[in-house]
């Protein structure tokens, strides 16, 4: 059996197919278009009541979703694709800890930047909330950008948390990101050329 991915393309589920890519195994990409508000239909919302993509049903049936959770379970059940470092590794600390950063520190303000109408007080401006969102997400990726050991984030090599920098990256406006992240460029190419990877990342991102 295999898995099944629900998602849109240039979403988080960009993440979850290049996990399974890496691992090497069998999946299907269900497309829940964002553009058509199919992740609030009744089916979709079945599998995942807070109504966000993507969502990963498991070989058994089970569904697991939030992003770094999908990302984290992959890891778990294939360990053969050196998605995390050793096991109790001070390494696979630091795959954790980043992860969980992005998870918590940015991934919300950019549904804030995305839906600032959803988040401002009843009479006040969504464009002032869009606008703190945005300098919170230049914020945290500016940790990112200083933590990364080149070329990947982790001095040990690749990890489910390049997969994570990568999708990221392509949540920052471009000019901005051109003039401030290098090093997370640098990782996102090195992401873009992997074989198993890369061609989910063109599938998602083009070129």
């Amino acid at each position: 059996m295999s898995y099944t991915i629900f998602g849109d393309k240039r979403s988080g589920a960009y993440s979850a197919e290049a996990a399974l890519a890496e691992a090497g195994v069998p999946y299907e990409f269900k497309t829940i278009s964002l553009r058509n508000n199919e992740q609030k239909s009744p089916e979709f919302l079945a599998l995942n009541p807070s109504g966000k993509v993507p969502a990963l049903k498991l070989p058994g049936g089970e569904i697991v979703t939030e992003t770094a959770a999908i990302l984290l379970s992959i890891a778990d059940r294939h360990p053969e694709a050196g998605l995390l470092p050793p096991h109790a590794s001070f390494a696979r600390a630091e795959c954790y800890r980043w992860i969980a950063f992005m998870a918590s520190e940015i991934y919300p303000m950019v549904e804030i930047e995305d839906y600032p109408e959803r988040f401002a007080p009843e009479g006040s401006d969504p464009e002032m909330l869009r606008a703190k969102a945005v300098d919170r997400i230049r914020s945290r990726m500016l940790t990112i950008e200083n933590a990364i050991a080149g070329p990947f984030l982790l001095s040990t090599g690749f990890s489910a948390a390049d997969i994570y920098v990568s999708m990221f990256s392509q949540w920052t406006h471009k000019e901005w990101r051109e003039a401030n992240l290098p090093k997370v460029l640098a990782l996102t190419a090195a992401v873009a050329e992997r074989p198993k990877a890369g061609a989910v990342w063109k599938r998602h991102y083009g070129s």
